[in-house]
């Protein structure tokens, strides 16, 4: 059975380098759906990060797992930009890193395939593109089908792509966010995980707005993956022979 915890509590400690929580106020469980769950059950998964920048999602599933709130390992971290901030963070983590440089590659599909090729070496089970700034291709998702997670800054389906903080604010919707979800052949539509909601406050810019978007990009996130893993083995388990 796996715990259940709010929201305030799941990570129990943001990294220091991540933007400051919301104020207490703003941060009432309802702002999150489903609440977080620590797990999953069984024995840790194995994790594959996609990685394009600075990191701070991938440093939130770091944290969750060191401080035991998320029930995996991370076998390698893949990144696309030479110099990207991720590295730094998965060097301190003891993370072997790659860097496959898209630019290296003659088409989408010639890289997802080493990326491929790659995850399978690492004997990854669940693959998290947490700020892989690249459109992937079925090569990609059919080898990982219904195992590849995704952060996207809005709650979706509203506001797809690339932009989503600048489309929301420039809508003149009041509430904006962030969604986890499984990854599909169309861009941002795969089955929502979990979503946290962000109210949109006077005079926000889309930095402003950005910085209070990450703070919940990083308490959903590893309770998201926590919540699909455990999805999934529990199906296994129904289906398996008696």
């Amino acid at each position: 059975m796996s715990i259940q915890l709010s929201s305030t509590d799941f990570p129990a400690d943001l990294p220091a380098d991540l933007p400051a929580a919301l104020p207490a106020d703003l941060q009432a469980e309802h702002l999150i759906s489903p609440p977080p769950q620590a797990g999953p059950s069984g024995p840790p998964v194995r994790l594959g990060i996609l990685a394009s920048g600075s990191g701070s999602n991938f440093e939130a599933i770091a944290q969750a797992i060191a401080q035991g709130q998320l029930n995996a390992t991370i076998a390698v971290l893949i990144y696309n930009n030479p110099g990207a901030g991720v590295v730094a963070r998965g060097n301190r983590h003891n993370i072997p890193s790659l860097l496959l440089n898209h630019r290296d590659y003659d088409s989408r599909e010639a890289l997802d395939a080493k990326i491929v090729a790659s995850l399978q070496a690492h004997g990854v089970e669940w693959v998290v593109m947490a700020g892989w700034m690249r459109i992937v291709t079925p090569m990609l998702i059919d080898a990982f089908a219904e195992r590849m997670i995704n952060i996207h800054p809005s709650l979706l389906p509203s506001f797809k792509g690339l932009g989503a903080i600048d489309q929301a604010l420039a809508s003149g919707v009041t509430i904006a966010g962030c969604t986890v979800h499984l990854v599909t052949a169309e861009m941002d539509s795969g089955p929502v995980l979990m979503q946290a909601a962000v109210p949109i406050l006077p005079g926000d810019t889309a930095e402003s707005l950005h910085q209070r978007v990450q703070v919940q990009e990083h308490r959903i996130l590893p309770g998201a993956i926590a919540l699909a893993v455990n999805r999934a083995r529990a199906r296994l388990t129904e289906t398996a022979p008696s």
